[in-house]
């Protein structure tokens, strides 16, 4: 393919193919760079995850996303944005990982572990579930432990601790009680989190009310072993016997890969420079789009609030005349 390119477009979700569809409407040469598979962090959400969203909301460039509920779940999610980006025919390489990213005067130049690509627009759209928020206590790098939930039938019959009060250990914790697991949660704070699902609040905290999971308040792990886990809480320290541990604290943007690229992060969040009115960040012809324009603030930018940085960009892009002259 062209390897000097208007735009290329690192990070193949949702926002990604947002991005590609612009560009191809505005005659952008252009290619999407995906580390893994297409929509690599909804392919690993727990399978049987729902979205908040209602699927309009999730829908891109208009094109209608159709599904069984209102809310759609991850297989759905899945078929649609696999359907945009194959009956577009958008010219998008999986598995195709970013190594390096070097500035000379107005054009990038992107290494990949196949190729290199030159251009003088860069997006950057890589979300933020590949970092996870560490514990950081002893044993945490053991086998038992994970911030990942997949599914449930792995801590069938098991004491499974699960670590935080978002969406994801709600739904992690409910799905293993469910499925015959022996749940506990350990909550930093002094209640669910406030974010929760409202359709699924009511089922968490009567199962928490009831006993059938339990749950300790105001507490944190402080020590992690291969048969049990220490905790500290308000009345003291507890050692509980334990099978496996589910960490589902949160994730984080690849803040070093935006560094190296230059992006000046502000404050304790992280967030990074960029204009609001072109989502170019403080280097010039580099382009921020969806989570990551946040910081540690992950809650802020979703799809169906990010999905308009793609005309933002493509507008400013092409407004700006920041092309390369052929």
């Amino acid at each position: 393919m062209q390897k000097n390119l208007d735009v290329v477009i690192i990070g193949g979700g949702p926002i990604g193919i947002a991005c590609a569809l612009e560009c191809k409407k505005k005659q952008l040469s252009y290619v999407v760079l995906e580390k893994g598979a297409l929509c690599n962090s909804l392919y690993n959400y727990p399978l049987n995850m729902t979205f908040f969203s209602t699927s309009e909301k999730l829908e891109i460039d208009n094109i209608p996303f159709i599904s069984n509920n209102a809310k759609p779940n991850r297989n759905e999610a899945l078929e649609y944005y696999r359907r945009v980006a194959t009956s577009n025919k958008l010219c998008i390489h999986l598995f195709e990982k970013v190594t390096q990213v070097e500035k000379q005067g107005e054009q990038f130049h992107i290494h990949s572990e196949k190729d290199t690509y030159t251009s003088n627009n860069l997006v950057v759209c890589t979300g933020f579930y590949d970092i996870p928020k560490l514990l950081n206590v002893p044993g945490e790098e053991l086998s038992k432990v994970s911030h990942y939930f997949k599914e449930a039938h792995p801590y069938v019959m098991q004491k499974t601790i699960v670590v935080g009060a978002s969406n994801s250990a709600v739904d992690a914790a409910l799905e293993i009680w469910r499925k015959g697991g022996d749940v506990t949660m350990v909550v930093r704070g002094p209640h669910i989190g406030d974010r929760v699902k409202y359709w699924v609040r009511p089922d968490i905290d009567n199962r928490i009310k009831e006993g059938s999971i339990k749950a300790i308040f105001d507490a944190q792990i402080t020590e992690i072993s291969q048969d049990s886990v220490t905790i500290q809480t308000p009345e003291g320290s507890q050692e509980l016997e334990n099978d496996f541990v589910l960490a589902l604290t949160g994730y984080l943007p690849n803040f070093e890969f935006l560094q190296s690229l230059g992006v000046v992060l502000n404050g304790a969040k992280n967030v990074p420079s960029y204009n609001e009115n072109t989502m170019e960040s403080n280097v010039k012809g580099l382009y921020l789009a969806g989570v990551v324009c946040g910081g540690t603030e992950t809650h802020k930018w979703f799809i169906e609030n990010s999905r308009v940085h793609a005309k933002i960009i493509t507008k400013a892009i092409v407004d700006g005349v920041n092309i390369p002259q052929t």
